[in-house]
């Protein structure tokens, strides 16, 4: 009787260190998901940003590029 309660201990003990372990895996997924987002939205503005550089940049040499030719 006595390895019978310690079988059942042992399983439920297990089985509460899994549970256990769920949760926390659960709820980083959680975490991370409500973060993608922001995520998603910070590499968009990034983005953008790096657009308007090299739209910045090829204007500056355009003009540059003008302005360096003599008029006829």
């Amino acid at each position: 009787m006595n390895g019978v309660t310690l079988a059942i201990l042992a399983i439920f003990g297990v089985l509460a260190i899994l549970l256990y372990g769920l949760k926390s895996f659960v709820k980083a997924l959680k975490d991370f998901i409500d973060q993608l987002p922001e995520f998603f939205a910070s590499i968009r503005r990034a983005w953008e940003a790096w657009q308007e550089f090299k739209r910045a940049r090829r204007e500056a040499g355009e003009r540059e590029g003008s302005q360096s030719r003599p008029s006829a």
